[in-house]
């Protein structure tokens, strides 16, 4: 599809996002067994690009099974593409924190994350991305805590959409996830990766007032999507 500076971001749950541009990208794609989640893993059609930011089962997900059943590539952690392929993978775009790749005309590089990883195949390292979309500079921070360097990718990336866990726990919660917010100095910011279960039940909009007027909180439920 041709939509221009067009970019649709859509929340399936948990920490799941489709992005809708010139390309569809799926990141972190915990569809089955996920009770927040407002898809099916068959009803995922049509994907180009799938983006898995670490290895556990909540974030790993059905991604496998969706870039094999949509023919996508599977973009991640150097260990984890190496597992992918021997699960039948056949598109894959190794990385690792730091790097910058172009995947069919979109940029995508990898960001440190402060949180551990592991799968079947091996531990790795968690990530985060900064994925280019026309005119916009989406950061999805998979799981991580805040960390200083946040501010480093706001200076050299600057995302214009951060996407930023909030459930506390397993990673950064309310206050730290707003000190994040003061580092990246995105306009506009989407809590995730809270509500799913009950270990990670946080209130979004007491994420929002803690942020106040210092970026636009945009919070949407699964199923629910948002256009820039």
């Amino acid at each position: 599809m041709d939509n221009g500076d067009y970019m649709k971001l859509e929340f399936l749950g948990h920490s799941c996002f489709m992005i809708y541009a010139d390309k569809k990208i799926i990141i972190d794609p915990f569809l089955s067994g996920n009770p927040s989640a407002s898809k099916k893993m068959e009803e995922i059609k049509d994907v180009d690009m799938v983006l898995v930011t670490h290895g556990h089962g909540d974030h790993l997900g059905d991604a496998i099974e969706i870039a094999k059943m949509n023919n996508s590539v599977l973009v991640a952690m150097y260990e984890i593409v190496n597992y992918a392929k021997t699960k039948g993978v056949e598109k894959v775009e190794p990385m690792n924190i730091g790097g910058t790749i172009d995947v069919m005309g979109i940029k995508v590089t990898m960001t440190n994350a402060t949180h551990s990883s592991d799968f079947e195949g091996g531990v790795g390292h968690a990530s985060g991305f900064i994925v280019n979309v026309g005119d916009h500079v989406v950061y999805h921070a998979g799981d991580t805590g805040v960390f200083y360097d946040m501010k480093l990718i706001g200076e050299i990336y600057r995302p214009d959409i951060s996407i930023l866990p909030i459930g506390s726990r397993f990673t950064m919660g309310i206050r730290e996830a707003a000190k994040a917010v003061d580092l990246l100095r995105s306009e506009y910011t989407i809590p995730m990766h809270y509500g799913t279960y009950p270990a990670v039940d946080q209130d979004p909009y007491e994420f929002e007032k803690a942020v106040g007027e210092r970026s636009k909180v945009i919070i949407l439920r699964p199923g629910e999507s948002v256009s820039f």
